[in-house]
């Protein structure tokens, strides 16, 4: 958060990857941006396929909204769930805003807390494995009657971000024409 503040006072289009933000501070960031009217993103993930998986997410969950979400990442990423994870569920969140997903049966328990995953935006389930051999990997696994349909994403090179970070640095000096904007993800750049 330091980082960003002092770019935006300087007129620096911050580009940022970092996850774990709040929605506290992207308010915060949202302000910082429109006092030095100069833009900043915020990517949960700057791989272009994983990026492309969360779109399709939020569009299948308009027609599935049972789904639930398993990423994996090596084992010293600190945070749980990954941003990717985290924002993938807001966007399934947004699009199944005008469908349900069935809720579980009555008497329905965990035997173990959590295993049945955390609840992100809109209750979606996220479950975090960080182990060795993992980049990152993320599945979106969605239910229906008699279906189940995946959408899985896999970085099997540190490589797969730089197309991404290129298409921010390339966008970054027409986010500092439209001074002020905080744009939350990738997605809209493409």
């Amino acid at each position: 958060m330091g980082n960003i503040a002092i770019a935006l006072r300087q007129g620096v289009v911050p580009i940022v990857g970092t996850t774990g933000f709040t929605p506290a501070d992207l308010d915060t960031v949202r302000a910082l941006c429109s006092d030095n009217n100069c833009g900043a993103l915020i990517a949960p993930n700057f791989a272009i396929g994983a990026v492309l998986m969360m779109q399709f997410a939020r569009e299948a969950a308009k027609h599935m909204p049972d789904a639930e979400i398993i990423e994996m990442h090596h084992e010293r990423k600190p945070d749980a769930p990954s941003g990717t994870g985290a924002k993938t569920a807001e966007m399934i969140a947004e699009g199944r805003a005008a469908a349900r997903p069935t809720p579980l049966p009555e008497g329905a328990f965990e035997l173990i807390p959590g295993s049945r995953g955390g609840k992100a935006a809109g209750g979606v389930p996220v479950h975090s494995v960080r182990l060795p051999g993992f980049v990152a990997s993320q599945m979106v696994i969605f239910g229906g009657l008699g279906q189940t349909l995946t959408i899985r994403h896999d970085s099997i090179d540190r490589k797969s971000f730089m197309p991404g970070v290129l298409l921010a640095v390339r966008k970054a000096p027409e986010m500092k024409q439209n001074g002020g904007v905080l744009v939350y993800g990738l997605e809209n750049l493409l």
